[in-house]
């Protein structure tokens, strides 16, 4: 056998059997051949006395350290094989030693054991030679140490393998299903099985639900498996069933007592409460070491915490969900109810006040030209009913502005800016760019930050230059609103707990699945009203910059639809009264 045909792991431990030591080896194996039986009896005897854990597998670890011994050396090569094929024999037990959990240092004892028991036969029966072959040994076990640790770096690296998949396993999943599905694949590739399910309780636990089978990438239907207290006290252990056996009933597919020779079992169990269990079966017989059934125990584990927290996550994403359409549902009741003020007043307050200014105008048109004092008192009061008619109208407007529905978004915004320069002294330009007609519900939410940013500079900001644009392209509105007041710290702003512009704001993008950015630079030893700071072409800006994107929302459906019942129709008895006398 060429280095270039055996396994690369392989390569290290045959590069050291040179052409000189393949010849002392095989001298050695002559001479060891007649006496290896003698020695083994021997050498597995004292291993006897020896107590390895776990105890049912003594028998296993016992024959899987004879075969590491310059005796089953001595038997391979004096049948003419190879000496490699003796390193792949050390490297097959290495692995089995490793998944039965033996420690390497009670290899390296045992092997030790040999050689106190090989030396003395070697110094009576070929004492001129005992140099030469002492070399040979030293040679032949650094070549088996180096096997060993290559045997257990595979078994250890396939381990940390299997638990690196399922740690991006549960990173990727996007939900419980897809989870359990990809959880079982791995662990079922792991251990080589041919098949694998996974069953977990009902809410109830009196059924096990098949939720994942690894043959199959599909989601399996739900099917259940009634559930009985002795059954989940047995499916509650680790354990590998034999269908052929009494055991098989604990299978929860009849079909595999006659499909697999041999089955695993491994509960999912937290806090010693079983919610569900995996089962894998295997065509051929399969042998279940210690260290499988605790990799598969471990990754259990793993998977009924991240299936917690994947229905955890699932449960979290309908809340916010439910949240999100409560607060789209509180806003459209927010609107209603504005819609609902502004006609109140428009057609109840305003009308009264404009029949009241009328009467007055009358009355003041009808008294005697000598009766000025009264005439006097009659204008005043015409006029503040005049002044009381237009801040009702200013605030029918601000609470539901007829032109946002009439002629949309930027006819709308253009008409909010306009009031904005004639209440405040302050340069304010507005931007729109591509703004076509959106859906209602964003056009009024769109509205609605603008005009809350307005308010918050009217009162707060001092700014003398405000500049204000508005967006929509591929799905998405974006709103830019920037003054150069005396800006603030906004941490301390969105803390506040008397505060509710900039979080209302803020949640209510976060809400509808926008994005809510605020920059501000706050200027030091400066008050509001200065007017001094001013945007700098080159220079950092101060003051406050709001970025805000939002999704374009589906139409909800019509405010007039979810209008109250108790809303008083439009137009009453003052209305009807202003018809009749012209107004």
């Amino acid at each position: 056998m060429q280095l270039t045909e055996i396994a690369p792991e392989l390569a290290d431990a045959a590069d050291v059997l040179s052409d000189q030591l393949r010849v002392h080896l095989q001298r050695l194996a002559v001479f060891l051949l007649p006496h290896a039986a003698t020695l083994d009896r021997r050498f597995l005897a004292k291993l006897k006395k020896r107590k390895f854990q776990p105890q049912q597998f003594e028998s296993k670890i016992r024959a899987a350290l004879a075969a590491l011994t310059p005796g089953a050396a001595a038997r391979i090569l004096a049948s003419g094989q190879p000496p490699l094929k003796f390193i792949e024999q050390v490297e097959y037990n290495g692995r089995r030693l490793a998944k039965l959990n033996l420690p390497p240092s009670s290899i390296v004892e045992a092997l030790q054991e040999y050689d106190r028991l090989l030396t003395p036969m070697l110094r009576k029966l070929l004492p001129n030679e005992y140099a030469n072959f002492q070399w040979v040994r030293e040679q032949l076990h650094f070549c088996v140490i180096l096997t060993l640790n290559n045997a257990y770096y595979q078994v250890r690296e396939a381990e940390t393998q299997a638990f690196y998949e399922l740690f991006r396993v549960e990173l990727e999943s996007r939900n419980l299903d897809e989870l359990l599905q990809k959880f079982l694949q791995t662990l079922s590739q792991v251990c080589q099985a041919d098949a694998g399910h996974l069953y977990l309780l009902n809410d109830q636990r009196s059924a096990w639900v098949l939720r994942a089978k690894a043959e199959s990438n599909v989601q399996p239907p739900r099917t259940e498996v009634p559930n009985r207290p002795a059954k989940l006290r047995e499916l509650s252990k680790s354990r590998q069933i034999d269908p052929r056996n009494g055991t098989g009933k604990m299978l929860l597919d009849p079909g595999w007592k006659d499909q697999f020779k041999i089955c695993w079992s491994i509960p999912l169990a937290a806090n010693g409460r079983t919610a569900g269990v995996m089962q894998f079966g295997f065509s051929k017989p399969y042998e279940w070491l210690p260290r499988e059934q605790e990799l598969l125990a471990a990754a259990g584990e793993r998977c009924l915490m991240a299936a917690e927290k994947a229905r955890l996550m699932e449960d979290l994403a309908a809340s916010e969900e439910q949240i999100r359409q409560l607060a789209e549902h509180m806003l459209h009741v927010e609107e209603m109810e504005r819609r609902r003020i502004s006609r109140e007043l428009h057609d109840e307050a305003g009308q009264s006040l404009l029949c009241i200014r009328l009467q007055m105008e009358l009355l003041e048109q009808s008294l005697p030209p000598e009766h000025t004092e009264w005439i006097a008192k009659l204008r005043e009061a015409r006029d503040l009913t005049e002044r009381t008619i237009l801040e009702t109208r200013r605030l029918i407007a601000a609470l539901s502005p007829a032109v946002l529905e009439q002629l949309g978004l930027g006819a709308a915004l253009r008409q909010l800016v306009n009031r904005f320069r004639r209440l405040h002294p302050s340069q304010v330009k507005l931007l729109l760019g591509r703004l076509s007609r959106l859906p209602q519900y964003t056009e009024i939410i769109v509205y609605r930050l603008v005009q809350e940013c307005c308010n918050n500079i009217a009162k707060h900001s001092g700014a003398s230059v405000v500049n204000i644009s508005a967006s929509s392209a591929d799905g998405w509105v974006r709103l830019a609103v920037e003054d150069n007041g005396v800006g603030f710290k906004v941490d301390e702003a969105l803390a506040r707990k008397d505060s509710f512009g900039l979080s209302g704001m803020r949640e209510r993008v976060a809400l509808l699945g926008g994005r809510f950015e605020i920059q501000s630079h706050p200027r030091n030893g400066s008050g509001p009203g200065n007017g001094k700071a001013s945007f700098v072409r080159g220079k950092k800006s101060k003051g406050t910059r709001i970025l805000i994107t939002l999704p374009v929302a589906k139409e909800p459906p019509s405010l007039d639809l979810i209008e109250p019942i108790a809303a008083k129709p439009v137009g009453g008895k003052t209305a009807r009264r202003m018809r009749a006398v012209g107004a």
